[in-house]
């Protein structure tokens, strides 16, 4: 488990530094780091402070923060098929932002689109409970986020299909993949603080999600609340996929893949994956979004496409591997 934990630190650290290095400017390594810590004027310390740095720390910060949930998430339904869309705050914060492009608030302020997406974020959260009620229990949460996600797809669907501008619906269409270009560090103070508060939230289940392995009447007789324990999960969560999606739109099989590579790993205690799948999304997205600046450059590659690209065939191998009779 340590070496695991220091492996995968490791090699975050090295993808971080690479992002940092990695862009068309043309900036050598020695350079770029020299502009980084000395500061100053000029082109390069510009590059380097305000787009490659807010860039990398927004990949790491969003990469931790999804396969963070996604291990939550799958510890507390006890089904390694949950990941952190499943409650729908990402659908409604995507749903959000959509709203800004279409009435053109995102022209009038650079931080009307994340702050848009946040208000659905929001708005998603106060859905969930009132759907899923205090006293709900795990269908009942799953049940609610479906029609969530849903009723944020269709929202989402109709904007598209009633815009009667191309042009914002094709913006519409680009922001929905994903993607962590032209972020600055605004982006980073206002997605940051609330993540890590998320993080924490969840941080403290870390007990709860164990004890809940026996079985809610077991973690009952042990002194788990399932209601606290509901309660600080579904807000940490969202008090990070909502941020994530604010910023970067939507960016998938992230929070599903990664606990699943990993579980092998550590064992069957969801305790041992939170950090190992923080640790994880962080290296995945780091190094998707080092992908989409090397491959096709001049064509905008998104990265949600590339982490759908990834993803999609390790979820199909773990599919396999069930049906195959063997372990998820």
């Amino acid at each position: 488990m340590k070496a695991l934990v220091l492996s995968l630190t490791a090699i975050a650290a090295l993808l971080f530094a690479l992002s940092l290095l990695t862009g068309p400017a043309g900036i050598g390594a020695w350079q770029g780091l020299a502009a980084l810590f000395n500061g100053g004027d000029g082109p390069v310390p510009i590059v380097m402070r305000e787009i490659r740095l807010p860039r990398a720390v927004l990949g790491c910060a969003i990469g931790a923060g999804l396969g963070l949930t996604g291990a939550a998430m799958q510890g507390y339904l006890r089904n390694p098929l949950a990941e952190p869309g499943l409650i729908g705050v990402s659908g409604m914060a995507a749903l959000g932002a959509v709203l800004a492009i279409q009435s053109g608030l995102s022209l009038a302020s650079p931080l009307a689109l994340p702050v848009s997406a946040l208000i659905g974020a929001a708005i998603g959260i106060a859905l969930l409970f009132m759907l899923a009620g205090p006293q709900g229990g795990s269908v009942t949460l799953i049940l609610a986020g479906v029609a969530i996600s849903a009723l944020a797809g269709s929202g989402t669907a109709l904007v598209l299909n009633l815009s009667p501008n191309p042009y914002a619906a094709n913006e519409i269409v680009f922001w929905l993949m994903g993607s962590l270009a032209d972020r600055s560090m605004v982006h980073v103070w206002l997605a940051l603080p609330p993540m890590m508060l998320g993080a924490v939230l969840i941080w403290t289940t870390r007990r709860a999600l164990d004890a809940l392995t026996l079985g809610e009447s077991a973690a009952a007789a042990m002194g788990v609340s399932p209601a606290a324990l509901r309660l600080r999960l579904v807000i940490g969560v969202a008090l990070i996929v909502g941020p994530a999606t604010a910023v970067a739109g939507a960016i998938g099989f992230v929070g599903l893949v990664v606990p699943h590579i990993l579980r092998p790993w550590v064992g069957a205690r969801p305790s041992a994956l939170l950090l190992t799948s923080a640790l994880g999304g962080a290296v995945l997205l780091l190094s998707a979004d080092i992908a989409v600046r090397l491959i096709l450059p001049e064509r905008d590659l998104k990265l949600g496409v590339i982490t759908a690209l990834v993803g999609a065939p390790l979820f199909l191998h773990l599919i396999w591997k069930t049906r195959s009779g063997g372990r998820m």
